[in-house]
């Protein structure tokens, strides 16, 4: 039996596989400057996160047609499934379509199709968030999101992502006002690369339900003290961290301490695709460093689930498949 999960931080675009990358280049007419596999695959040793995204950025100009969404969702959701993902909350960068002309109902009408053949098929439940990049203006942001509300686009909420250093969650405090005031979800990026600070101003100025990372949240007592009192989802990446070095070594990673603070922390696999495994990888990884009971891993699941946007029913299921999971150890 599976440990049943959600999977709360996942971009799409950091699911789309070397393998996938050269055919729908060819298909759909795109010059990359890696022509071979091999090329590609040299291309994935990350010295910090800025040179991740300079790959991931030019890796998905490949897609061009909602039938590419659909591909790619539809093949993260097969993985997810392998994986024990129950519940898929989906990040996608508009901004990075809009860029190369592709119409933002075509690119979340493709998704949409996946995520709804995932349910069909493996009974994985889900949302989806647009994210928006930091280090662009926040204009850009608020024009979109404006779009978004009046065309009635199918997303449940918004977050922040891209390069975090010198791009203060403060600047977009007026773009999240008006997501909240339109009734959608809020989470954000802080506290990965940027200091504890980034973190304070998302819950003070963004006023998010979701911290994205916040690894960096143990550098402040007392932030750690109020992120356990408020019981403050973190969504935690582990083998992106040590992949863009945000920490040296899985060994150095803070989950155990973050774990014994008492804060609600759940592990994610961020972009799979690029940092060397889906959601299963990332719990083999911490288990097998940590030597987490299981009902430890009980715990980052219970949390994953209860740190979603799910109806409250739809959680206490999931949650007791957990019991169940954890139960079965005994029999």
């Amino acid at each position: 039996m599976k440990l049943p999960v959600a999977e709360l931080h996942i971009h799409l675009e950091g699911t789309l596989e070397p393998e996938t990358i050269l055919p729908l280049a060819g298909q759909n007419n795109v010059d990359l400057p890696w022509p071979s596999l091999q090329e590609l695959r040299a291309q994935y040793d990350f010295s910090n996160l800025q040179s991740f995204l300079d790959l991931f950025y030019a890796n998905m100009a490949v897609l061009r047609t909602a039938a590419d969404f659909q591909e790619i969702t539809t093949a993260y959701l097969r993985r997810a499934d392998e994986s024990g993902v129950r519940h898929v909350e989906l990040f996608f960068d508009p901004q990075a379509h809009l860029e190369r002309g592709l119409p933002l109902a075509e690119v979340i009408a493709g998704i949409r199709a996946g995520l709804d053949a995932g349910l069909a098929r493996w009974g994985i439940t889900h949302r989806l968030i647009a994210c928006f990049w930091r280090h662009a203006p926040a204009e850009s942001a608020m024009e979109i999101l404006r779009t978004m509300v009046r065309e009635r686009h199918a997303i449940d909420g918004i977050g922040l992502d891209s390069s975090e250093l010198g791009y203060p969650p403060v600047l977009f405090r007026e773009v999240f006002a008006y997501a909240r005031e339109h009734g959608l979800h809020v989470v954000a990026h802080a506290g990965e690369e940027g200091p504890a600070e980034y973190i304070v101003q998302a819950l003070d100025l963004l006023k998010v339900e979701r911290i994205d990372h916040g690894i960096r949240c143990l550098e402040d007592p007392a932030l750690v003290e109020r992120l356990v009192a408020e019981q403050m989802p973190l969504t935690v990446c582990p083998l992106s961290n040590v992949r863009l070095r945000t920490v040296d070594t899985m060994a150095g990673h803070p989950l155990r301490r973050m774990l014994e603070a008492g804060l609600k922390v759940s592990i994610h696999s961020d972009d799979p695709a690029y940092f060397g495994g889906y959601l299963d990888a990332n719990f083999a990884a911490v288990i097998g460093q940590f030597e987490l009971s299981r009902g430890e891993q009980a715990v980052l699941a219970r949390n994953s689930i209860e740190s979603s946007f799910l109806e409250e029913p739809a959680k206490a299921r999931l949650c007791a498949e957990v019991d169940a999971w954890l139960a079965a150890e005994n029999l």
